[in-house]
């Protein structure tokens, strides 16, 4: 009996995973909602940070960049480094590459994995997967590709304020939590963060009519913009991020990533591309965000119902800050217990390094069969794969190594 490869995720990484894997005729089951956090959790009227050559999702054949779809849709045209993407756009565009690539999705959502412990077939390990609609079936390999869901990042010091986790109706929530900005209309927001999301949430809650939104960011000099297309350095080499050799390295080459350090690919993955605001976020940010940098959050506590965040800086005694709500948009982090269809045993044999899955060249990880890709890939491909582009690089090569263990 043939056992097909399941692909757990239906954004940007699983959908093009699926489609390299179907191109090359190996059977697959791809479960999940296509293009979920772009369309349920992420605020309306949201631009994308990436360029519209870093914005296409990789397919095994020409005709389904982003630009194919807005031709075909009848939509705005976006191709030039000026140009400026809307999310709900984006989300049609993936919703439209599924529809013609990935037909065959399905719906439902995984939730276990294990191995299997009987009857494995010569090929390899299998894994025994149960669905939500009660369904159980045996699977060669599995690839997770399930994207920011279940990785948002609350920082220690505001969890006093969300003893219950954060929350979109309470004191303090995640930005991840948000589509309609609208009810924080004449609120006092306090947004935590200094990069794209924080920013562009600060501006988007402004517009929408908060009554002040400030911004509180720890470093000195932490908020910050990127530049223009016609401010790039023009004598270094041209990547989706910008012109750099770092950034070219690090975009055609990510398999020597692999080969760092881990501390140095910690860092990387951090600090490379980020936290910064788009360029073209400035404008509409100066004037209308207050900001406090320099100053670090050492508490968080809940007081007549009002979020109290507690500062201190390297310089001044501690003050306090009071806001109608409090957001975090501080990002995401790789969990692996965030993972929880995956089974305990299949957790506990994973090898870690620079906190992500430890990956093979075909993004396998120590248990055969199991693969990453996308967010959790990056401690060992490198930052680029946060990006919609990085499925360029990732897919065909998950692709090929899954095919090649047989079927």
């Amino acid at each position: 009996m043939t056992h097909p490869v399941a692909v757990i995720g239906a954004g940007p990484y699983g959908l093009s995973t699926a489609a390299h894997l179907r191109a090359r005729g190996v059977p697959a089951r791809v479960f999940g909602a296509p293009m979920v956090s772009w369309r349920e959790h992420m605020p309306a009227g949201m631009l994308l940070k990436s360029t519209p050559a870093a914005s296409s999702i990789d397919a095994p054949q020409p005709g389904h960049t982003l630009l194919d779809y807005c031709q075909a849709a009848g939509e705005r045209r976006y191709e030039s480094d000026w140009d400026v993407i809307p999310v709900e756009t984006f989300a049609r565009y993936g919703e439209w590459f599924q529809e013609r690539l990935v037909p065959e999705l399905e719906q439902v959502r995984v939730v276990s994995v294990d191995r299997r412990t009987k009857g494995r077939h010569p090929g390899g390990s299998d894994f025994e997967l149960k669905l939500d609609s009660g369904e159980q079936f045996t699977a060669r390999a599995v690839v997770v590709a399930t994207g920011l869901s279940g990785l948002a990042y609350l920082p220690p010091e505001l969890a006093p304020a969300a003893p219950d986790g954060p929350s979109a109706t309470g004191s303090l929530s995640h930005s991840s939590q948000h589509r309609d900005l609208s009810r924080f209309a004449g609120a006092h927001v306090v947004v935590v963060g200094a990069g794209q999301s924080a920013l562009e949430n600060a501006v988007l809650l402004a517009e929408a009519g908060a009554a002040s939104v400030r911004v509180v960011a720890r470093g000195r000099g932490a908020v910050r913009f990127g530049t223009a297309p016609d401010g790039q350095p023009p004598l270094r080499p041209e990547t989706p991020f910008g012109r750099a050799w770092s950034l070219y390295a690090l975009t055609y080459y990510a398999e020597g990533f692999r080969h760092l350090p881990p501390p140095t690919r910690k860092f990387l993955v951090k600090r490379v591309l980020g936290p910064l605001g788009a360029w073209w976020l400035r404008d509409r940010f100066i004037g209308r965000v207050q900001v406090t940098e320099g100053k670090r959050i050492v508490r968080a506590r809940v007081e007549d119902g009002r979020p109290v965040l507690t500062l201190a800086g390297a310089d001044g005694p501690a003050s306090e800050l009071t806001a109608d709500h409090v957001m975090a948009a501080t990002g995401y982090r790789v969990d692996l217990a965030a993972l929880g269809f995956l089974g305990h045993d299949l957790r506990a044999r994973l090898a870690v390094s620079a906190d992500g899955p430890r990956l093979d060249a075909g993004y396998g990880s120590s248990i055969p069969g199991l693969h990453f890709t996308g967010l959790p890939a990056a401690a060992s491909f490198g930052p680029v794969m946060r990006f919609v582009c990085g499925t360029e690089y990732a897919s065909p090569r998950v692709a090929r190594a899954v095919a090649g263990l047989g079927g």
